[in-house]
C-alpha cells in the first residue's frame, strides 16, 4: 500500500452504546417495528428523520443510489415523488425492484427494506403535488430532473416564465412527475452495540404471506 493510501484511510472509533434489540422486543409484524422506530426518530427531533436512500439498478445491473424523502407509508408499501423521467425513474422502468435505507445516527439505527417497485395512481400525484408550497411546484414544473442543462440561469428563467404563465400560482403538475411505492418483501433491522456486536433482525415473507423474522450475526 502507497503512503499516499495510508495517508487517506479514515479510521473512526468510536461505541454503539444507545440502546438494544431483542428477539422479545420486536413487534409482530415490521410495519409495526418501523412504525415505532419512526416515532423515535421523530420524537428525538432527528433533522430529516423521514430521509432514505433509495438503491436502483439499471438494464445492465449497474446500480445507483439517492437520497428521497419518505411521503407516507402503511402496510401496502413505502411511497415517495419524483420525476419519472429521470435518471431513477428510467431505471425503475427498466427493473421495477428497489432497496430503501433508512439510517438515524442519532439512535445508532438503521432500516433496510427491499420490494418491487409500482407506480401510483396521477390521482395520488395530483394530491401531493397541489399540497406542496408554490415554489417547490414551480421547480419541479420547470425542471426536467436528471437533464442535462446549460447553467443555473436557464434553470431560473423556465421558473420565471412559468410565474407569468401562471400569475394566480396554479402551476400544474407535469403530466411525467408522479409518485412510486415500494412494496416490501424484506426488512432488516440494525441497532449498534458495544464492540460491534450488533443486533440485527431481518423479517421476510413466507409463500402463505405471513412475516416471519430471523437474528442473523453482526
Amino acid at each position: 500500500m502507497s503512503n499516499d493510501s495510508v495517508e487517506n484511510l479514515i479510521e473512526e472509533r468510536r461505541d454503539y452504546s444507545a440502546s438494544s434489540l431483542s428477539a422479545s422486543e420486536l413487534a409482530e409484524t415490521p410495519i409495526a417495528q418501523f412504525t415505532q422506530w419512526m416515532k423515535h426518530a421523530r420524537d428525538a427531533k432527528i433533522i430529516d428523520a423521514s430521509a432514505m436512500a433509495l438503491a436502483t439498478a439499471d438494464s445492465t445491473g449497474q446500480p445507483h443510489v439517492r437520497i428521497v424523502l419518505l411521503k407516507k407509508f402503511d402496510e401496502s408499501g413505502f411511497v415517495w415523488f419524483t420525476y419519472q423521467r429521470s435518471d431513477k425513474g428510467s431505471e425503475l422502468a427498466e427493473n421495477p425492484r428497489a432497496s430503501l435505507l433508512f439510517y438515524w445516527c442519532e439512535l445508532e439505527r438503521q432500516v433496510r427494506i427491499e420490494g418491487q417497485v409500482v407506480a401510483l395512481d396521477p390521482a395520488e400525484a395530483d394530491d401531493y403535488f397541489y399540497s406542496r408550497p408554490e415554489g417547490s411546484r414551480f421547480s419541479a414544473a420547470a425542471s426536467i430532473q436528471s437533464a442535462p442543462v446549460a447553467n443555473r440561469s436557464e434553470l431560473e428563467s423556465k421558473v420565471s416564465a412559468l410565474h407569468e404563465q401562471y400569475p394566480d400560482g396554479n402551476v400544474p403538475r407535469p403530466a411525467v412527475w408522479g409518485g412510486y411505492q415500494l412494496q416490501p418483501v424484506r426488512y432488516e433491522f440494525w441497532q449498534g452495540r458495544d464492540d460491534r456486536l450488533h443486533d440485527r433482525f431481518i423479517y421476510t415473507k413466507t409463500d402463505a404471506g405471513a412475516w416471519q423474522t430471523q437474528r442473523l450475526s453482526p
